[in-house]
């Protein structure tokens, strides 16, 4: 007779929450000391990866895409101001919106610093195959696009 620990537990939504939960803490922790280890905040180090990969943007756009509030993200972008990695700008299209860019320096900083945390992140997920690591982001996409659009389901009702 199987030992009761070694088990597959069943395939539930609890079950899966709970290993996404560990494992998004274990990640996260991996991260955080990869970017810390690079001399940056991780919300700037967030800040400059966006200006990076995305191009210029309104303060606001780069705020939702780093996951910070209105506040945290200006407290960011001040920072890299006086440090003199980004600078505002009016849009030519909207004067009331600023957009933020890389300056040279901020640029050069960011792209090696990026390319270290790449392989960071990269070592951290060494254990899987090329082809479970798509397997993994394709279905953790699905999962965070659904549970989005419960939890906004769910909001919307509460407020009705």
């Amino acid at each position: 007779m199987e030992p009761e620990n070694s088990k597959q537990a069943p395939a539930t939504g609890v079950r899966l929450w709970l290993i996404l939960w560990k494992a998004t803490r274990a990640m996260e922790t991996i991260a955080h000391s990869s970017v810390v280890s690079l001399g940056l905040c991780p919300s700037d180090f967030g800040v400059l990866e966006a200006l990076l990969h995305k191009g210029p943007l309104p303060v606001n756009d780069i705020g939702r895409k780093v996951l910070l509030t209105s506040g945290s993200i200006t407290t960011a972008v001040d920072r890299l101001v006086r440090r003199g990695l980004v600078v505002r700008q009016n849009d030519e299209r909207d004067r009331r919106t600023r957009v933020v860019h890389l300056t040279a320096r901020g640029r050069t900083l960011i792209r090696k610093l990026f390319a270290r945390h790449e392989r960071d992140m990269q070592q951290a997920v060494a254990c899987l195959t090329a082809r479970e690591i798509d397997s993994v982001t394709h279905a953790l996409r699905k999962l965070g696009l659904e549970a989005e659009r419960i939890a906004q389901s769910s909001t919307r009702r509460k407020s009705i």
